[in-house]
């Protein structure tokens, strides 16, 4: 699986949660009801379209580790051997509903995603190494014509936390949400009315590459926009589209000093950043060297990861993810403060990730996973509950 999109694919796990509010959460006090070991979805076609719509659950089983996909019905599929190439897994789809309908399935306690397709069926191989997923910055790639998307849980005795993500691509619309034991259901994902379009209209509109993000069918369909770092990768995006910005940094913090602190439960918790070269030094409250980052390129910005990896520690993780966050958002120059939480001060610098820019300024709840540490701050598009009744994932229009 793609470095990059680790970064969600379980965002129940407390140690990729640090600086975000949730891992706060005291979901191990107290007494608990039991999570069930399959819990309904409701799947509900919204979109408009007359495709048919194919849905597969697929992940890590909790329980044992193995690596499958859930029927309608929540049971478990291990998936069989690989090989060398790769060859073709077993077909795991399930029917989805119609325009206008609703099916409810049932999901395992797994640890990742579910995918959806419009009008054809997703092709998933099997290798020695595991499942290979689609990848579609890939031009080879046998998903790359298909109109199709994913959510991203995890499920586990602790409850469900199940997002939307736009990591890897922004494509077809869908919404997420979960319901409580008293009956409330929380919901994020939905974009404004319009919102659809809107996007792929900003990033047409956005000089510099961007647009060339967007991809489409022979026939004219767009079906999708590749996340920047995707672009980066096969050449669609300059790979120098940050530097600018990144040289300012550099260049202010060789004369003065940025200062992280991670944890928003831990106020005292701070590290101090300066430039030496081609590397930013942090140092503890007592003048210690605790890690040093080399001057970041584009790609390790928009994937966070590379020269901004994020181990899942309590120093080097915590730092990188609130450097990520603020480059991403264009937020180092303006504030020496970081994490800078306050929205009204992202993408104010022209050299930002414009494709996150404008995802979140289509979401109802301005909550998006645009790149992979967008959950500092919390404004990534999850929603979570310790108790879960009931999960929702509803395809929404191309409006």
């Amino acid at each position: 699986m793609h470095a990059r999109r680790r970064r969600v694919l379980a965002p129940a796990i407390a140690a990729a949660l640090v600086g975000t509010g949730l891992a706060a959460v005291g979901f191990g006090s107290g007494a608990q009801a039991a999570v069930p070991t399959t819990l309904p979805l409701t799947f509900s076609n919204n979109s408009g379209r007359s495709d048919k719509v194919y849905i597969y659950d697929i992940g890590t089983l909790l329980s044992t580790g193995q690596q499958g996909w859930a029927d309608a019905n929540g049971t478990f599929h291990a998936w069989p051997a690989g090989a060398q190439p790769p060859i073709a897994a077993p077909d795991a789809s399930i029917a989805g509903p119609a325009n206008g309908q609703k099916l409810t399935l049932r999901m395992p306690q797994f640890s990742g995603r579910v995918y959806f397709s419009y009008g054809q069926k997703l092709v998933f191989k099997l290798t020695t190494g595991g499942l290979v997923q689609p990848a579609v910055q890939n031009p080879s790639d046998p998903n790359e014509n298909i109109l199709f998307n994913w959510t991203e849980y995890t499920l586990n005795s602790s409850g469900l936390w199940i997002n939307s993500t736009q990591v890897d691509m922004f494509s077809a619309p869908y919404a997420v949400g979960v319901k409580a034991a008293n009956g409330t259901v929380k919901n994020t994902g939905h974009l404004k009315s319009g919102g659809y379009t809107g996007f792929f209209n900003a990033l047409k509109g956005q000089p510099g590459g961007w647009a060339n993000l967007i991809q489409k069918r022979s026939d004219g369909t767009i079906l999708r926009a590749l996340a920047p770092g995707h672009g980066i990768e096969n050449g669609a995006l300059p790979a120098t589209v940050m530097n600018d910005y990144v040289n300012r940094v550099w260049t202010k913090y060789s004369s003065s000093t940025l200062t992280v602190t991670p944890f928003a439960d831990q106020p005292n918790t701070k590290y101090y950043g300066r430039v030496s070269g081609n590397v930013m030094n942090f140092t503890n409250s007592a003048g210690a060297v605790v890690t040093s980052f080399q001057k970041p390129d584009s790609d390790s910005i928009f994937g966070c990861y590379k020269l901004l990896d994020a181990p899942n520690d309590l120093v080097r993780g915590p730092i990188s993810r609130t450097l990520c966050a603020g480059y991403n958002r264009a937020t180092l120059l303006t504030d020496s403060n970081q994490p800078d939480t306050n929205a009204a001060d992202f993408y104010k610098d022209t050299v930002s990730n414009q494709y996150a820019r404008k995802i979140h300024a289509q979401m109802v709840d301005g909550k998006a996973y645009a790149f992979a540490f967008d959950d500092v701050g919390n404004f990534e598009s999850l929603v979570n509950d310790s108790n879960p009744q009931q999960a929702y994932i509803t395809l929404d229009p191309f409006s």
